[in-house]
């Protein structure tokens, strides 16, 4: 039966409890009994929440000074945390926090009822108060006696902010208290963001998240110290500390789930789709035009505009080390085993980054600047080739599996190999040995790039094909600027073009061609701009010719067609590895596991196609870049790579796993849905770029069949020697001009983010499983 809201001793017992952890609130209010109290009786819930609110407004009002009302607010916290999915996954409830509460008014008198604040603003605004409050989450600046106790509305939390870095000099005494009472208070932040898990994905980018909204609006006073705050303290972060063997199995470390909870509540606060405002520009400035002055200059959500007005140069360098440390935690390799501690957060990681660089150009530029950039490269390249095959944890109960890593790593790659920087960085040796199952190799980060994006493409999971022409892309964007590749390369990059090549994969799906323009983009690029010191890819060329012959010569009537595609449907034979050294992996490196049956995993809304993603830029003969118009007759032809696999038969070139059975492409034609025409395979056919290639192929192959005859040589080197020191000026076409394919923001992939992140902040909040067993909208659950 209802309980009265005046009844203090009955509400009081649920907050009272002194020795409570937020574990122990999640086992004493099982699910079960909260849905029945939300069908039973509401106006018993309806009391709860609101008391539970109140309770955490008079500890912000008041300053929480004694160790019983500090013990009332996280008691509140906790329970609030547990109760609020399931208010959010009931259509009927999700409008509650957003009403007033009778008598609630601003002043506590009656004639307040019309400008009450709704419930959900009272809360954060208590949240935001209590993140700053002296001798609970902050340290206090003054020797506190009870007469000088520092007034909660009086303080300047700008004083307060919680570590040293962007715009704040001084480093803060550490205390785990605080640290932990942080903590709560973030997971009830983030818990009261959530209420997007239980929306459907809609296309429809304008629909903010009224609690962010709210939060991140000029009505929080906190906003600025406690972006600062969150940033400050993810960015500071140093897991490893002074480096002593075994530490963190020895000492508790309070900073670590702070960082992990700032990092989310960041990324969070920083969902806004940048497509739909006018973006800001290199200097600073908005895109848009004298017509627009009426628009609020920047975006209304004050953590963008923050983050977008970062301009110091040490505090770009502040924060890209302390991303770079952070990314490159899991690859440290140490003699003792598990003697270094290993983060886990390094998906909030990736998309704070990719935030950052959207968001800011000049810190994008600031990265690009010094080979700083391959500090987050190589973690990246790591991660990839790591989630090639499904990679799994352990989350209530279950192995869980979630495939956004690879996305999100290739979408970062993308971004930055749309500047020149990028490209000119990747020219720097090799020379860090990063546990990775890849061939060894003596070479630079591209080759290091190259390699990894084969392995991926030869090697992964059937549900990465759409990504390969991304993939690929980043290669073209980068290959004018590649000086010098080395020869195990060179053979993977000819090994991709075989690969895409024959004709029951160029004949299997619409746009399988579309990936061998991309590697004929990638070889004429290099020859034309970087032919010097690239002698390992023109000798890889000349061995492959017939490839290039093949392709020249690749028929066109029906009856050739129906050939090709019936030579697949036989027995396809498998595309053998280009060289021996394929075998030998780097050491410390472990093959990919496979998937568990009884597998927890969250889907993710598909990734717009390549020609969604990105737009052409020419680059002129002074360097700069002028967007080219979407009609431009440039090859290649662009579009999503359509799974070449209908229905979802899986597919891939060489097993990743000796114990897999291998399996192979299956044709779109087998159902009837479409099938290859001579018309069709003419239209692209005579657009293939393969001038060059062929007058390199005329001029060079002559010369080098001579020597071998004349020299009698068997061996590579002496051929070598002879390409290195070869010219072809005046003997190739006329340069055709660089194209770039640049990111550009869109709807599609912010709504792509958005469920990614939520589904890897669902997967890691796992002590206590905040939304487990919920009705989660934005994406599904599955059990494998």
């Amino acid at each position: 039966q209802p309980v009265e809201a005046t009844d203090d001793a009955f509400w009081d017992q649920f907050w009272a409890d002194t020795a409570t952890s937020v574990q122990d609130v999640f086992a004493l209010v099982p699910a079960a009994e909260i849905r029945a109290v939300r069908e039973e009786s509401p106006s018993n819930l309806a009391t709860l929440c609101y008391k539970a609110v109140e309770k955490l407004v008079q500890g912000a009002e008041s300053g929480c000074h004694t160790e019983k009302e500090r013990q009332i607010v996280l008691n509140c916290c906790r329970l609030l945390t547990r109760i609020l999915p399931y208010i959010f996954e009931d259509p009927d409830w999700r409008g509650f926090f957003w009403s007033t509460v009778p008598g609630a008014g601003r002043g506590g008198g009656d004639e307040d009822d019309e400008n009450a604040r709704p419930l959900a603003e009272s809360l954060l605004l208590a949240v935001a108060d209590l993140l700053f409050c002296p001798d609970f989450t902050v340290q206090s600046h003054r020797r506190s006696t009870v007469d000088t106790a520092e007034d909660i509305h009086s303080i300047d939390s700008c004083e307060y902010i919680w570590e040293a870095g962007v715009g704040f000099a001084h480093s803060p005494q550490p205390n785990y208290i605080h640290d932990l009472n942080r903590t709560e208070l973030l997971k009830l932040l983030l818990t009261c963001f959530s209420e997007a898990m239980y929306l459907p994905p809609s296309s429809d980018s304008s629909s903010t998240n009224p609690w962010v909204q709210f939060f991140c609006s000029a009505e929080n006073r906190h906003a600025l110290p406690l972006f600062t705050s969150l940033l400050n303290v993810v960015c500071a972060y140093d897991p490893v500390g002074y480096g002593i063997p075994y530490n963190h199995l020895l000492f508790s470390d309070y900073r670590e789930p702070l960082v992990e909870e700032a990092a989310q509540v960041l990324i969070v606060t920083l969902d806004y789709d940048s497509s739909t405002s006018s973006s800001p520009t290199v200097d600073g400035t908005t895109t848009s035009t004298a017509m627009d002055d009426v628009d609020p200059p920047g975006p209304d959500n004050l953590f963008v505009n923050y983050l977008s007005r970062i301009h110091r140069e040490e505090d770009f360098q502040f924060i890209l080390k302390g991303v770079a440390r952070l990314l490159s935690n899991p690859l440290v390799q140490t003699y003792l085993p598990n003697s270094a501690k290993k983060i886990q957060f390094h998906q909030e990681l990736l998309v704070l980054f990719w935030k950052l660089c959207d968001f800011n150009k000049k810190f994008l530029f600031f990265v690009l600047k010094s080979s700083d950039v391959l500090d987050i490269l190589v973690p990246i390249l790591y991660f990839l080739n790591d989630a090639r095959a499904d990679q799994f944890f352990w989350f209530g109960g279950f192995w869980c599996f979630f495939p956004g890593l690879m996305h999100i790593g290739v979408f970062i790659l993308l971004l930055l190999s749309g500047e020149r920087n990028f490209g000119v960085r990747l020219n720097k040796p090799y020379s860090v040995r990063v546990p990775m199952d890849i061939p060894v190799f003596t070479g630079t980060h591209a080759d290091l790039l190259i390699i990894v994006f084969h392995k991926i493409i030869t090697s992964g999971h059937q549900r990465l094909q759409p990504l390969f022409d991304c993939l690929l892309t980043i290669v073209v964007n980068v290959s004018p600027y590649l000086k010098s590749l080395s020869m195990v390369a060179a053979n993977k990059l000819l090994h991709l073009l075989e690969a895409f090549s024959t004709t029951w994969f160029l004949f299997s799906a619409v746009q399988n061609h579309h990936l061998v323009f991309f590697l004929l983009e990638v070889f004429n690029n290099i020859i034309q701009y970087q032919f010097d010191g690239n002698s390992n890819l023109v000798y890889a060329v000349i061995r492959k010719r017939n490839v290039f012959h093949q392709l020249a010569n690749l028929p066109t009537d029906a009856q050739s067609i129906q050939k090709g595609l019936q030579r697949k449907k036989k027995t396809p034979e498998p595309i053998s590895r280009t060289n021996s050294q394929d075998g030998v992996s780097m050491e410390g490196s472990r093959p990919a596991a496979p998937a568990e049956p009884g597998t927890l995993k969250t889907s993710l809304v598909a990734t717009p196609g390549i020609d969604k993603l990105t737009e052409k830029s020419q680059v002129s003969e002074d360097g700069t870049m002028r967007s080219l118009e979407p009609e431009s007759s440039q090859p290649p032809p662009e579009g999503n790579v359509t799974s070449a696999v209908n229905n979802g038969e899986p597919w891939s070139m060489e097993a990743s796993h000796p114990r897999r059975d291998r399996r192979r492409l299956s044709s779109a034609s087998s159902s009837g849905q479409w099938t290859p025409t001579p018309d069709w395979v003419m239209s692209w056919k005579s657009k293939l770029p393969l001038q060059t290639i062929m007058r390199l192929l005329q001029v060079l192959v002559p010369q080098v069949e001579k020597i071998c005859i004349d020299k009698g040589l068997t061996d590579e080197s002496e051929i070598l020697k002879f390409l290195q020191h070869g010219t072809l000026v005046g003997l190739l076409p006329v340069p055709h001009p660089i194209l770039i394919r640049k990111y550009q923001a869109n709807s599609g992939t912010a709504m792509w983010f958005r469920t990614y992140m939520w589904g890897v902040i669902y997967l890691r909040n796992v002590d206590p499983p905040i939304w487990y067993d919920t009705d989660v909208k934005l994406f599904e659950i599955q059990r494998v």
